[in-house]
């Protein structure tokens, strides 16, 4: 269940409500404002997961609000408007909007634009932290991604970057059973035509380096499905 903020702006009462009823089925927790001006006010003060921003609202428009928001914030903000053209919607855009829905919409279209647009903020927010630290380490283990460096008990370990890419992988999402397809994309990347054999030979490799390394960690080979890097108590 959703437990994102979401700040619902627009000058229609009745789409407010409709929207607000809609989206805390869903499992959100809903705002409303009915200003640009309240807009503002009440995104700083809750500071939302997300805003659902009109453009033709009193005080100041839509444009003028996520112009202002984008001053001191990457919070998603998804445009709702009667208008259709293109030079709305790339005006938006060029403004810091994510998304851009036209009136009149369905619930659901909402519903879908949200959840999307909030699975690329946080993609994106896990990508920023993962490549600011690049690193996680584990009881005689540290895996650095940003200098390819394999430090076992303490002791620098050669590894090819391939061996370091997934092990890094596996080991920043502990506990997590990847299937050997999902490693192929995830590490090799979706242009790579190789077979999942290839994901077993580079286990087998790894293992042979961490072998007794520690018993508060084990790469685990899950019987038809595939590998996890799982700790243990």
């Amino acid at each position: 269940m959703a437990t994102e903020k979401i700040l619902v702006v627009d000058d229609d009462n009745n789409i407010c409500e409709l929207l607000r009823l809609y989206l805390e089925k869903e499992g959100y927790a809903v705002s409303l404002a009915h200003t640009g001006m309240q807009a503002i006010r009440v995104f700083t003060e809750q500071q939302p997961d997300l805003m659902l921003l009109d453009i033709m609202l009193p005080e100041l428009d839509g444009w003028q609000v996520c112009r202002e928001i984008r001053k001191n914030s990457d919070k998603p903000i998804i445009m709702l408007t009667a208008k259709g053209e293109t030079f709305d919607k790339v005006l938006g855009l060029e403004l810091g909007a994510d998304d851009y829905i036209t009136k009149p919409f369905e619930a659901k279209e909402v519903l879908a634009r949200i959840k999307a647009v909030l699975r690329r903020s946080a993609n994106s927010v896990r990508a920023e932290a993962a490549e600011e630290i690049k690193q996680v380490s584990y009881d005689n283990l540290t895996i650095n991604l940003t200098n390819y460096e394999l430090t076992v008990k303490g002791k620098r370990v050669d590894a090819p970057p391939k061996e370091m890419e997934l092990l890094y992988h596996l080991a920043s999402n502990p506990n997590r059973v990847f299937t050997r397809d999902q490693l192929l994309d995830e590490v090799w990347g979706f242009d790579y035509y190789g077979d999942s054999r290839t994901v077993d030979v580079h286990v087998k490799r790894i293992r042979e380096k961490l072998e007794d390394v520690s018993d508060k960690w084990e790469l685990r080979t899950v019987w038809s499905v595939g590998y996890k890097f799982e700790t243990k108590d």
